[in-house]
């Protein structure tokens, strides 16, 4: 029978887990909960974590020893029970879920290797499904069968805007012509008013996909019974904002891990790597308009611009972060967390990003035609598939988890410890939430 507040629960049977019938259980204030096992949820999390959720006894050992889970109603503890019942709903309203940072320690030292971590990696990812628009996309990004068709796409819509260059840029006034007496230009197929035109219409696309995305995750992450009795607002909206985003760019959490693994550094070496990436990819469209530039706009910059120098070391830093996740990720496991097909692409995407684009400016500097082309263009279709498919990829979590920070900070829920409170260990939940502590007798 389906209890709640146990404080020596016991692990579900797998055939009371698979039944597809719902079952009533009472709640601490007397309120009937009603479970009603997705089977087709509990086979997605048995496939990306190879069940090994199904050997959680709810000791609260993980939620214990996560440094930034806070004191009432800690995660994973609750999710996992949620998982383990296939409690679909529930775990895609939750935003603890991305508060999690997948340090690991909770599959460090869990005694039954129940890996809490790679659980709430994969219900990320079922919520990434959940909430994109269109989500038959989403799918997509997370079966491999579907690379050449999504590869193939932006090849062919390239492809098919180089055929059709001369004709609109002329129809537009846009049109220009390249030579290479002055400027010797990465390709004069791809000159840069086709780029910004390619890339800023299919940029719309996806910044309208990612705002659907975002309204329909906030509009679940509001409802009063999300956060329990958190009370008023901690801080202002805005100053919420601010201190999420502070944390985002000191990585105070990633800071707090204790499991013997890269991925701090990892993580810092690719987001400021991204970031001075973005910086320069914003200096260039916004080149021949702006005003900064006092002494004209030329591109592609010289090598010992400080533009240029800024992308070689963004790139420098993005590569050399890859390569710690992809070592950490064949080697260490264990400690680093598992890793399936949609943590896969977008790591190999990233990584084949700036490796295409170092080698498509060695290239430029050694004069080498047509290789310069055709290797800028493969860059291209990666930074097409990088970029444009976020809302899809696990590139996605950038903005959902900076969304549930913010509200988590709003609603006085982002509490983080220096050192892990005892008492978690025996926090099963609250009675601000009903099923956080359902367990079984």
């Amino acid at each position: 029978m389906v209890t709640a507040g146990k404080t020596e629960p016991e692990q579900p049977q797998p055939g009371e887990q698979e039944s597809p019938q719902a079952t009533s259980a009472g709640s601490a204030n007397g309120r009937p909960v009603v479970i009603d096992p997705d089977l087709d949820f509990i086979r997605s999390l048995s496939r990306q974590t190879g069940e090994s959720y199904k050997k959680c006894f709810q000791c609260g050992t993980c939620s214990a020893s996560c440094p930034i889970s806070p004191d009432t109603n800690p995660f994973p503890r609750k999710e996992m029970a949620w998982a383990v019942w296939g409690m679909r709903d529930r775990l895609l309203e939750d935003p603890d879920v991305w508060l999690c940072h997948h340090c690991n320690d909770c599959s460090v030292n869990c005694p039954r290797s129940g890996r809490p971590g790679d659980v709430l990696a994969a219900v990320r990812r079922e919520s990434v499904i959940h909430y994109a628009a269109p989500r038959f996309l989403a799918n997509w990004l997370s079966k491999p069968r579907f690379v050449p068709l999504l590869l193939g796409l932006p090849t062919l819509l390239l492809g098919l805007a180089i055929v059709l260059r001369e004709p609109i840029g002329n129809a537009l006034g846009l049109a220009a012509p390249t030579g290479q007496s002055i400027v010797y230009s990465y390709s004069p197929m791809l000159p840069h008013w086709l780029l910004n035109s390619f890339f800023g219409l299919f940029t719309l696309f996806a910044l309208l996909a990612a705002i659907i995305g975002l309204v329909r995750f906030v509009r679940v992450i509001k409802a009063p019974h999300v956060w329990g009795a958190t009370g008023p607002p901690n801080h202002s909206f805005t100053r919420s904002a601010w201190i999420a985003i502070k944390q985002l760019f000191t990585h105070e959490k990633f800071t707090l891990c204790t499991a013997p693994h890269s991925r701090p550094l990892s993580h810092f070496c690719v987001f400021f790597g991204f970031i001075a990436l973005t910086v320069v990819t914003f200096w260039v469209i916004t080149g021949p308009v702006n005003p900064l530039l006092k002494d004209g706009f030329v591109y592609p910059f010289s090598f010992l611009s400080p533009w240029k120098l800024l992308a070689n070391l963004g790139g420098a830093a993005v590569f050399f972060g890859c390569v710690m996740m992809l070592r950490q990720r064949l080697r260490n496991r264990d400690n680093a967390g598992g890793s399936t097909f949609f943590d896969w692409a977008f790591l190999w995407t990233l990584f084949a990003v700036v490796v295409s684009g170092f080698a498509t400016e060695l290239l430029h500097y050694l004069r080498m035609a047509p290789h310069r082309h055709v290797v800028y263009f493969i860059h291209l279709i990666f930074v097409f598939a990088l970029l444009i498919y976020l809302p899809y990829s696990k590139f996605a979590h950038v903005l959902y988890r900076t969304t549930a920070m913010i509200f988590a900070e709003y609603y006085g829920r982002n509490g983080v410890r220096p050192g892990v409170a005892g008492s978690r260990a025996q926090v099963g939940g609250g009675e601000s939430r009903d099923e956080a502590s359902t367990t079984v007798e």
